[in-house]
């Protein structure tokens, strides 16, 4: 009886980690699958120093990103979603960030010092970030066409990375 309760205690301890280690995995992280196929919050926004409003974008692949000023990884990440901007633009692609400084002015003393190629706007309520069930900054929703979450991004990310431009060229292609 004893080996028989050490091998289930071993099996137990077994699938324990195979748990966390599924849940550790970057590609677990990229996929956050309980996202996928919910239609995206609208909400207002400052597109090329005007107001419109995330469902303005409906027809473009959008990369919703979450990020602040204060935050390393999120700045570290700026030049490869620039990168990524001018490359998903010709095809009705679009990077939208949003910022969840709660200090808009230094958040524009940011930008002043660091322009970028896509579109951000401060939102320092953070009601926006909540509604969508970001966690941690950076984080990244990709919107398809249709205005629906495709994927949930957690963490900073190589946007031009081999993987990435893979994903957003056939993501582009398909919608």
């Amino acid at each position: 009886m004893s080996w028989m309760r050490k091998l289930g205690s071993w099996a137990v301890m077994a699938f324990v980690g195979l748990i966390l280690y599924v849940f550790i995995m970057p590609s677990y992280r990229q996929g956050e699958p309980s996202q996928a196929g919910k239609q995206a919050e609208d909400f207002a926004v400052r597109y090329s120093s005007k107001p419109a409003r995330l469902s303005d974008f409906k027809g473009k692949v959008v990369v919703l990103n979450f990020w602040a000023s204060y935050c390393a990884s999120c700045v570290e990440e700026i030049p490869s979603l620039d990168r990524l901007q001018q490359r998903i633009q010709s095809k009705g692609g679009v990077v939208l960030a949003v910022s969840v400084d709660d200090d808009c002015d230094r958040y524009e003393d940011f930008l002043k010092k660091h322009p970028v190629a896509f579109q951000t706007t401060c939102e320092p309520t953070k009601k926006v970030s909540l509604d969508y069930g970001t966690s941690m900054i950076p984080e990244t929703y990709v919107i398809d066409r249709d205005g629906r979450i495709a994927r949930k991004i957690i963490g900073p990310q190589e946007w031009d990375s081999a993987e990435m431009i893979d994903y957003f060229d056939k993501t582009l292609e398909r919608n």
